[in-house]
This record gives C-alpha cells, structure tokens and sequence, in this order.
C-alpha cells in the first residue's frame, strides 16, 4: 500500500481512538496491522488532527464563528447606527440574500451549515423589519406590529414547508407573545 495511503488510514483510526469512536484494542489492532507492525511512525507524519473529519469538523466550526460573527456585527449596525440609514438597510438586505442563497445553495452538500445560515438569515430580516419600522415609522406602532407578525408567519410557514422544527417554534411562540402582548394591553 502506497505510504500516503497508509497515513491517512493511519490518521483516521488515531482520530477514532482519540474520539472514542472504536474501542482502544480495535484501534490498537489496525494501527498495528496498517503499520505491518512496525512502530507506529513520528507525531508528525500521524496525528488525530491530521484526519479528514477533523479538517472537516475544524473547517466548519471556523465558518460557523466567522458567519455568526458577521450576523452579530450586521444586526448591532441596523439596530444602533443612526446616520446613514438606507446605506445599512442595503447592505443588510444583501446580506441576508446571501445567507438565504447560501443556505439554498449548500442545502444538500453541507448539512451542518445550512440552518446557521437560515437562522442569521432569519435575524437579519427581523433586525431590518424593526430598523425599517422605528426608522421610517416611528409613531405608528401598528407597522412595526404588522412587521413583526409578518416575520412569525415567515418564519412559521417556512417551518413547516422545510420541516424545521426551530422556525416553527419560533413562528408559534412570536405569534403567541404578540397575541399577548395586545391582550395585556386591551386589558
């Protein structure tokens, strides 16, 4: 078998030895057995990190921060910047496109990104809806209700259609605070 064959056979039962993935003796075979048992070779040529799923799993937590991070930034821009308003209102609303391209996009390649990309996509559309309504509405309260409602059933009907649980909930219980919120006030 060809020697980088062998390290990446190699690499991954150390990255399923270290993640408890197959039990220690099994583990302990196939290396040996890999390895024609021969001494396993330096630390530097085999390495648990060095293994396909952990390239994977580090690869996609360093998106995951870096999309999330991008979202936080975007939604406290709509939400505290005052001057420039159309500007930041564009560029969310490109965003948020994106996000929802990228999501549609990565879909069936990359199941654990998908939904990170939905839910900011999601927040940057409620941060706009509120932007927009306390901005060019300020003294008429109903439209940012309306907004509001408008994001629940959004984000309601886009739960059950794609069968995600996390937008159904949060459809539901948005509507059901809102609900409450003009029954407290009736009251």
């Amino acid at each position: 078998m060809p020697n980088n064959r062998k390290k990446i056979i190699l690499n991954e039962v150390l990255f399923w030895k270290q993640n408890k993935l197959l039990p220690e003796h099994y583990c302990d075979f196939l290396m040996t057995l890999y390895s024609e048992g021969n001494e396993v070779e330096t630390e530097e040529e085999i390495s648990h990190k060095k293994a396909v799923k952990a390239k994977e799993k580090r690869k996609h937590i360093t998106l995951s921060i870096s999309l999330s991070t991008i979202a936080l930034v975007l939604i406290a821009l709509v939400l505290f910047i005052t001057s420039y308003v159309w500007i930041i209102i564009l560029l969310t609303g490109v965003a948020a496109c994106a996000f929802i391209i990228s999501a549609y996009l990565l879909a069936k390649k990359n199941a654990l990104i998908t939904p990170i990309l939905q839910v900011i996509a999601a927040l940057l559309i409620l941060a706009l809806s509120i932007k927009v309504s306390l901005t060019y509405f300020t003294d008429q309260l109903v439209i940012l209700y309306i907004l509001l409602i408008v994001n629940c059933v959004m984000w309601l009907v886009s739960g059950i259609k794609l069968k995600l649980m996390y937008f159904t909930l949060s459809g539901v219980l948005g509507l059901v605070i809102l609900i409450g919120y003009q029954i407290y006030i009736l009251v």
